[in-house]
């Protein structure tokens, strides 16, 4: 699979402008200001592919990202506090609207997670909804380069009690900076799209 082909392909705002699912599709979900357009760009080797920022919340729309039989979708951050309820409703109804959808030919979640702090109520739920509907994910732990050793031993450990089904999900820490963890996504984006 080559992934510098990787090519933007759409942005919706709202539910109702996503045509049917006709490929699969492997989605990335997160808080806000998680690290999610980093990881994208740093996937598919290019620096501008998805829009990185350092404004939380800058990712308001469900970006489609098409590489070659997939769709890689970039949902909404959530979680972040500083813009209007409306708006929050509306990124809660796109996130939660996108998943729930169970005519998409949804195959994976990458679940991200900032592996400086403690994980939020928001991970967490995140978490169990997807074990809840069944939805394959992988916990990715973003900004690992962040920490040195003895920080990093320490938050490994504390996310075996914050985060359920720790022991039983996949868990890769990721860094944009040093390449951790990239081949290792890669390689599962190969799986789940040979497998269809």
């Amino acid at each position: 699979m080559n992934f510098n082909k990787a090519e933007f392909f759409a942005s919706y705002g709202f539910l109702s402008q996503i045509p049917p699912s006709e490929r699969i599709e492997i989605a990335f979900a997160g808080r806000s200001n998680v690290g999610k357009s980093s990881l994208i760009n740093k996937i598919f080797n290019r620096k501008k592919l998805a829009k990185v920022s350092s404004v939380p919340g800058k990712t308001v729309t469900i970006n489609f990202f098409d590489l070659e039989n997939i769709y890689l979708v970039d949902l909404p951050g959530y979680g972040y506090a500083k813009v209007a309820k409306t708006e929050k409703t509306r990124w809660a109804d796109l996130i939660e609207g996108y998943l729930n959808d169970t005519s998409r030919d949804l195959a994976l979640v990458f679940s991200l997670v900032d592996m400086r702090h403690p994980s939020t109520e928001d991970d967490v739920h995140m978490i169990n909804f997807l074990v809840d509907n069944e939805i394959p994910f992988v916990v990715v732990l973003t900004k690992a380069d962040k920490l040195n050793k003895t920080q990093r031993e320490k938050r490994l450990e504390d996310l075996k009690t914050e985060l359920p089904y720790y022991n039983d999900i996949t868990v890769i820490p990721f860094s944009s900076i040093t390449a951790e963890g990239v081949d290792e996504i890669k390689g599962i984006i190969e799986d789940v799209a040979l497998e269809e």
